[in-house]
């Protein structure tokens, strides 16, 4: 495996519509509730730098991207997806990773949100400082809510007044977790201490 996870850019537009097949793919293989997106939202995205596209090759085989909610307060990373002949094979973990640190450089600020059903996503989050908590707590913002209407669950989510659904949600907030500062003592250069044994031999006058 020759698999390189790239930050997005214009260059990588043309691989919108197979991401979005993808991601549709591995939903029905999965039988479970995914939000959809168009090419063209795809698209935006990867034009806008705010995605990491993996490819083997010219080979699609992983994709996620950022969405930003209630003015940039809210971070969500979404759409992780992983070509089936690549997974179980740590790919979806490094781009996992690969997005999070672009959303932290993009973003330092804002709280970064998930919602899913997969164990596997929830695990990744988990390593990387993500805590359970109820949706009370993730963004309010009325466009990520709409993003759920293509989702199976839906209705469940309609009828608990989006206040619970069959996704977990997860919250990475930036101010528990403050940018790791190198001490001073780390910045200077430390010389090694030599010992010099004095003796204690007594000199015959």
């Amino acid at each position: 495996m020759n698999v390189i996870i790239h930050i997005a850019n214009s260059g990588y537009v043309g691989y919108a519509q197979e991401i979005c097949d993808l991601i549709y793919e591995s939903a029905q293989a999965r039988g479970t509730g995914i939000a959809k997106r168009s090419a063209e939202y795809i698209a935006e995205k990867i034009e806008a730098g705010k995605a990491v596209i993996a490819l083997d090759g010219d080979k699609l085989v992983g994709f996620a991207y950022i969405e930003t909610f209630s003015h940039n307060r809210f971070v969500a990373n979404s759409g992780l997806v992983v070509h089936p002949d690549y997974r179980n094979q740590g790919l979806a973990k490094k781009i996992k990773r690969k997005i999070f640190d672009l959303s932290r450089k993009l973003y330092p600020n804002a709280k970064i949100f998930s919602i899913t059903t997969g164990l596997a996503v929830m695990k990744m989050n988990t390593e990387l400082g993500f805590k359970p908590v109820t949706f009370s707590e993730l963004t309010d913002d009325e466009e990520f809510w709409k993003g759920c209407q293509g989702c199976r669950n839906f209705d469940i989510l309609q009828r608990n007044n989006y206040k619970m659904c069959l996704c977990t949600g997860l919250l990475y907030d930036p101010k528990v977790h403050p940018v790791q500062q190198a001490s001073p003592f780390a910045k200077r250069v430390v010389k090694p201490v030599i010992k010099i044994k004095k003796t204690n031999k007594l000199h015959k006058k």
